[in-house]
């Protein structure tokens, strides 16, 4: 039998050898098979980690925004190189669809490429003083200064891009990072490392740890960090916030997103297929997947009929088929909470529209109706391939109930009336409206996050280097 790959503490640029270390066993999503091993970080490995970003940030801050600037553009081209092996990684690793996995590099590519911009641009602004007579002779200049060492904690459904949205960001501004990889499929963040070890990335200013509970707490609390940036489960994310201190933190949580349907959209069927991709694709596991679509009463019955038939048509299974849409969930486990959330509906009076059937863990669309407010597939993020439709009376109802969510991510509303778009857009208690299309669209240079359990700060590759960052004002007197 063929040895499994390991993988080790990347620190410094480097892997640290096995000896001596705890190892977890990383299976594939889709086929159960073992993949590699991934050797457990220690609380003396991660006071290394810790130790080579403090030094490289120097490096990373010192450096001249040109060269950081060809640094990232290094790391876009690597990724280019290199698109359908780490394409297929994700497929395999993830469980990731091969044609939504591509389309996760092309975005990683997309942030390198706007980080790179930002490279250039980021600075800061002239500020004039003489607007009191205190400061006649007076001039201010503000700039923006990194705020140190950064802590990351990734999740496993984006395991490439998501964790570009932290470090690219992080190089723009001249700093250096921590990083805790999912543990489902780690294998992503280790092959990052070495791309950009090869395109020149300073020794200590990436590192990736795979690190029980108990240790990974320290990347939240130990005051050696400047800043953490979480995305994962709301949680586990407030936990940690409640345990960082003094240090900066950036939350991205999830939520439970709802698209409106009114009866003015020309085309109802393409509105049915489209939001079908958005509640299905990748079996669900996008934090702004589509959980509710609520439908003007005129046309709701002729829209669940041409949603129910597009989500049962979505391609199901294997991954690297091409023609998959809706793939495996990660592991059993979170196979099993689906089934268990949506049988746990049905009990309590939902009306099952379309029946999801699982094989191994790979589970079929399903699509409810009826469903208690309470129910977990109506009011907590399911994370999996189930949709729950329901109609409504009037527009004005549709945004209360859209906002009846502890979450506030995104929302999609279909109307052609722009008095609805903005009524909604002003009204809606999220961190994005998307008008016409579904809430689950995400373009890596728009601030990215969420209100209420939906998270704290903003992803986007500007709006990142803004967290990643704080000003500092230099006060010139010029008349003396």
């Amino acid at each position: 039998m063929t040895a499994l790959p390991v993988l080790t503490p990347w620190i410094d640029n480097a892997h640290l050898p096995l000896e001596g270390r705890a190892t977890d066993t990383i299976l594939a999503p889709f086929s159960g098979a073992p993949t590699v091993l991934a050797a457990q970080g220690t609380g003396a490995d991660l006071d290394r980690a810790i130790g080579a970003a403090q030094r490289a940030f120097q490096a990373m801050r010192s450096m001249p925004r040109h060269a950081r600037r060809d640094l990232l553009d290094r790391i876009a081209m690597a990724l280019t190189r290199d698109r359908q092996a780490l394409a297929t990684e994700l497929a395999t690793s993830a469980g990731k669809p091969i044609s939504q996995a591509l389309g996760e590099i092309d975005r990683g590519i997309m942030t390198f490429s706007l980080a790179a911009d930002e490279a250039r641009r980021f600075g800061g602004e002239v500020i004039p003083l003489d607007i009191d007579a205190r400061a006649n002779a007076m001039t201010g200049l503000v700039h923006r200064f990194p705020v140190g060492p950064i802590s990351a904690i990734t999740p496993f459904n984006f395991p490439l891009n998501l964790l570009a949205h932290k470090v690219a960001p992080a190089i723009a501004v001249g700093s250096a990072l921590v990083v805790k990889p999912p543990p489902q499929c780690p294998q992503i963040a280790f092959r990052l490392g070495a791309i950009l070890k090869e395109c020149g990335v300073p020794d200590g200013a990436y590192n990736v740890l795979h690190l029980p509970i108990p240790v990974a707490e320290r990347l939240a609390a130990d005051p050696r960090f400047n800043m953490l940036t979480f995305t994962g489960s709301p949680t586990v994310g407030w936990h940690l916030k409640s345990v960082a201190g003094k240090k900066k933190v950036c939350l991205e949580l999830g939520g439970n997103a709802a698209a409106v349907v009114h009866e003015d959209v020309p085309d109802l069927g393409a509105v049915a297929r489209r939001l079908a991709i958005g509640a299905f694709a990748y079996a669900g596991q996008v934090c702004i997947k589509v959980q509710r679509i609520l439908i003007h009463q005129p046309v709701y019955q002729r829209f669940v009929d041409q949603f129910v038939a597009a989500s049962a048509a979505l391609a199901c299974g294997d991954p690297l088929d091409p023609k998959t849409v809706v793939g495996p969930m990660i592991d059993a486990g979170a196979a099993d909470r689906v089934q268990r959330w949506t049988a746990e509906a049905v009990a309590a009076g939902a009306e099952v529209l379309l029946a999801g059937r699982r094989a191994g863990n790979v589970l079929t669309p399903a699509v409810l109706a009826r469903v208690p407010a309470d129910a977990k597939v109506s009011c907590m993020e399911v994370f999996g391939p189930v949709t729950i439709v329901e109609p409504y009376r009037d527009w004005a109802e549709a945004l209360i109930r859209v906002n009846d969510s502890t979450f506030g991510l995104q929302a999609g509303v279909f109307t052609q009336d722009i008095g609805r778009i903005f009524s909604a857009f002003q009204g809606l208690e999220v961190g994005g409206v998307v008008a016409n299309d579904f809430p689950t669209m995400r373009v890596d240079n728009y601030p990215y996050g969420g209100v209420k359990d939906s998270g704290f700060g903003r992803e986007g590759v500007r709006y990142a280097v803004e967290e990643m960052s704080e000003p500092r004002m230099l006060v010139l007197n010029l008349g003396k």
